[in-house]
């Protein structure tokens, strides 16, 4: 279900809910940041066989939408690797999943390279 008032905090974290529960990871894995613009970090247990050597986080925001990102060996900065793209900021839960699938198995036909701007495609 998307997000109708993404700057409200219980329709960030109740979307995020639903995104963690298709991804099989707790709320506890999540962070939020209500500033402007309103964005997520959700830690991912798994490493990437690309990148095995660091963590793996998916992002989200209300301009790009999501991301998924590896740190870099500091720790302090993430790297984006993909981007999902689409119609939309806040997609189904199924489908940030079968994103997030195909970075864990190097399937570049889904996502893109490239940093979608949800905020200047007018709204439907």
């Amino acid at each position: 279900m998307p997000v109708r008032h993404p700057h409200t905090r219980d329709a960030v974290w109740g979307y995020l809910g639903e995104i963690t529960e298709a991804l099989g990871v707790g709320l506890e894995s999540c962070t939020v940041d209500l500033d402007d613009p309103v964005s997520a970090y959700v830690a991912l247990d798994e490493r990437l066989a690309t990148h095995p050597e660091r963590d793996v986080a998916l992002l989200w925001d209300e301009v790009h939408g999501w991301a998924v990102a590896i740190e870099t060996h500091s720790g302090e900065d993430l790297i984006v690797l993909r981007y999902l793209g689409g119609k939309s900021a806040t997609p189904r839960p199924a489908e940030v999943a079968r994103f997030v699938k195909a970075v864990r198995e190097d399937d570049h036909r889904v996502g893109q390279l490239t940093p979608p701007d949800f905020r200047a495609v007018p709204a439907e």
